[in-house]
């Protein structure tokens, strides 16, 4: 069992979030940040792993999960301010960030605008260079505008290489969050921020975090063929991960433990 939410008011909102404290006296600080329409749980698969080497901290980020989802316009600015907010609120300083998703492009905008507030950066089938849908996508945005049980499995299942990893709670958690009060709104506007924020292609170069980016060769949300474009941060590293879709720490959480704990500690294995 992970440890309890706990809440930090960042900005005036209500930012839920798991703390699983240092492991020891030395321990960095480890954030992992979810995507679109997720929320902590998504990274459950992989932090306890993770916690014995780091402390780990897994945020909802605002507009997602049990944090507050207000009425704003959901821009990069604002989640950029956010985090940065977050961070602040709880004393961490120059963290190794793993991030998926929507939560890889808000992580790749932070490490071009706050360069040295970042030791480590992970991206896992980050967004932000696609500028145009998939299937998988409008299946997925399909399924948080009319959040059925029916709707949200199809999308998962589409989501993964393999349907079978897909499981029950992981589809009854998303429809329960995707009708909490404002979370298609928060999604919607989220997905409008990201479409019209500024492009992350030909601004990477300025990224000085040595990088990971991390990618499943099956992936049909956004397609590997985009992990290119990433490649102009000037310290990156691509590892394609065979067999596997849209989240690998969920598909492949051994695998990816393993490259990450190469990537951030130089560990060759896991502790068992």
């Amino acid at each position: 069992m992970p440890p309890q939410r706990m809440i930090t008011n960042v900005n005036g909102l209500n930012t839920t979030y798991v703390d699983f404290g240092a492991p020891n006296s030395t321990a960095k600080d480890l954030v992992l940040l979810h995507g679109l329409g997720a929320s902590l749980e998504r990274w459950l698969s992989v932090a306890p792993t993770l916690s014995k080497y780091f402390r780990v901290l897994l945020p909802d980020i605002v507009g997602f999960g049990y944090s507050d989802k207000p009425t704003i316009e959901y821009t990069m600015d604002f989640f950029v301010n956010f985090f940065d907010g977050f961070l602040q609120n709880l004393g961490i300083e120059r963290p190794h960030i793993i991030a998926s998703s929507f939560g890889g492009h808000l992580a790749a905008e932070y490490a071009i605008r706050k360069k040295r507030r970042i030791d480590k950066l992970v991206l896992a089938s980050p967004a932000g260079i696609m500028r145009t849908s998939t299937p998988i996508l409008d299946q997925y945005i399909m399924a948080a505008l009319y959040p059925t049980y029916e709707n949200a499995l199809k999308a998962f299942r589409e989501m993964a290489y393999d349907p079978s990893v897909v499981s029950e709670e992981t589809v009854e958690d998303f429809v329960r969050r995707m009708n909490l009060p404002n979370a298609k709104y928060a999604f919607m506007s989220t997905l409008l921020g990201m479409r019209y924020s500024q492009p992350l292609r030909g601004r990477l170069s300025s990224v000085i975090a040595p990088t990971l980016v991390i990618w499943g060769d099956a992936d049909r949300m956004i397609p590997v063929q985009y992990a290119k474009d990433f490649r102009e941060v000037p310290n990156c590293e691509l590892i394609v991960i065979k067999d596997c879709g849209h989240t690998p720490y969920v598909e492949k959480p051994m695998t990816f433990n393993r490259i990450v704990l190469k990537f951030l500690a130089g560990k060759e294995e896991l502790v068992p």
